[in-house]
């Protein structure tokens, strides 16, 4: 086994320092459950069982960077790598350094008595009988310290040196995310949160970790220090195109809209609030060059950028198409910020196969006919059809009429127009009968 002790307070903890320190323990608690499923709380500490988790996290020097760095901005004063809980946690408290000991029973030999608790409890007798360290301890007879002490130090001391097994109650993942940080000082500046929010996000990110999902919506709100204010808290809604997960990907984006916000007053305090996520499908490793897992991570990498432009000039000026399940060619596509997605977005109904131009009219244009034949830079042959399309009786418009339709389409050429796509319309109106809608190219 390979447990990390991260420790929320410096030990002995100082007065005063319990509810900083029980919310610091709560967000180590949170984050970590992205790397494993046993993550244990225990005065005021965070225990992760970490043995299965090597492989999947690039080994053990590679997890030891990232758990140092970000263990580190969540508030973590300390950690320390062993083979038992207790023995990592006691190891934490002595400061020791933080890589997995050679010899555990040896490290822990040296230890001072307050690094177990159940030593720490009976520290005036033990110090009476000569004890130290733990060292000392262990050398005492069994029988009679049990017997002066009771069975917990034994216990205790038997599972930090892993001479008997470990019992702990596992950390349970909040259905919800909502997590608050106290700002260390007034922030005036709406840049300048982001250097507590990406705390938030640190905690975020393990949490949809441990849910196999990314981040599709987040609302970040920040309370203000004016009583007379008429508004006591502003908020940002983020949305992005992609489900996220990584915090520096939600931090680049946040950092963006973040550059639009003016704050009415001081903020004193955050709050993140994870509004909509979605399942994030893992991406299967292959040997071979030019897999679809390459292909969707380039694309990935596109939308990504598209999506920091889009926050940066604004979500009007950066759109994306999206196919409709319509017959009626205009209606068949729709033009939306990124990551505004329709509701109704579906592919093409099934009914609609044909030959479609490449280039589609804004609008129909109506044609002069001649003998019932349409006209564009002459007489105009029907090639193929008809194709006939109707729909769009449901569909109402602001003047209180539809958008309903019926038309037979037709591929019609000449020698000057090349093809093109035509219709003629079976609605009763004084139009014209024939329309241009499209080009082939």
């Amino acid at each position: 086994m390979l447990w990390v002790a991260l420790l929320a307070c410096a030990w002995p903890e100082p007065d005063g320092a319990a509810a900083p320190s029980e919310a610091t323990a709560h967000a180590l608690a949170v984050w970590g459950l992205q790397f494993t499923p046993r993550v244990a709380l225990l005065e005021r500490a965070v225990l992760l069982e970490l043995e299965r988790s090597l492989r999947l996290f690039g080994g053990l020097d590679a997890l030891r960077t990232r758990i140092d760095a970000q263990s580190a901005e969540l508030g973590a004063v300390g950690q320390a790598w062993a083979g038992t809980a207790l023995g990592a946690l006691a190891l934490a408290r002595a400061a020791a350094r933080p890589t997995p000991p050679r010899d555990l029973a040896r490290a822990l030999d040296a230890l001072p008595l307050h690094c177990l608790d159940a030593a720490a409890a009976q520290a005036a007798l033990l110090q009476r009988l000569g004890c130290r360290r733990l060292g000392d301890l262990r050398r005492l007879p069994r029988d009679g310290l049990a017997r002066r002490c009771g069975p917990q130090l034994l216990q205790q001391l038997d599972q930090a040196y892993g001479q008997r097994p470990e019992q702990h109650a596992w950390f349970a993942l909040p259905q919800g995310f909502r997590a608050r940080l106290e700002l260390p000082a007034r922030v005036e500046d709406a840049q300048a949160l982001l250097f507590g929010a990406r705390r938030l996000l640190l905690q975020l990110e393990g949490w949809l970790g441990a849910r196999q999902a990314g981040a599709t919506a987040l609302v970040l709100r920040w309370r203000f220090d004016a009583p007379r204010l008429s508004v006591a808290c502003g908020e940002l809604v983020v949305r992005t195109a992609l489900p996220l997960r990584g915090a520096e990907q939600l931090a680049r984006l946040l950092a963006e809209h973040l550059g639009h916000v003016r704050l009415e007053a001081p903020a004193i305090e955050l709050e993140l609030e994870l509004r909509d996520m979605q399942p994030l499908a893992g991406i299967t490793a292959s040997l071979l060059p030019g897999t679809p897992a390459q292909d969707a991570g380039a694309s990935r990498e596109l939308v990504l950028a598209l999506q920091r432009v889009a926050a940066r000039l604004g979500p009007e000026q950066v759109l994306q198409g999206t196919v409709l399940a319509d017959h009626r060619p205009e209606w068949q596509q729709a033009w939306h910020p990124l990551g505004d997605a329709p509701r109704d977005a579906a592919p093409p109904p099934a009914g609609s196969a044909g030959p479609r131009p490449t280039f589609l009219l804004p609008r129909p244009l109506p044609l002069r006919s001649r003998d019932g034949r349409p006209l564009w830079q002459g007489e105009l042959r029907l090639l193929l059809g008809p194709q006939r399309i109707e729909g769009g009786w449901w569909q109402r418009d602001p003047a209180g009429g539809t958008h309903h339709v019926a038309r037979d389409y037709w591929v019609a050429a000449n020698q000057r127009s090349g093809l093109l796509w035509v219709f003629r319309s079976r609605e009763r109106t004084a139009r014209a009968q024939w329309f241009l809608h499209g080009v082939f190219a």
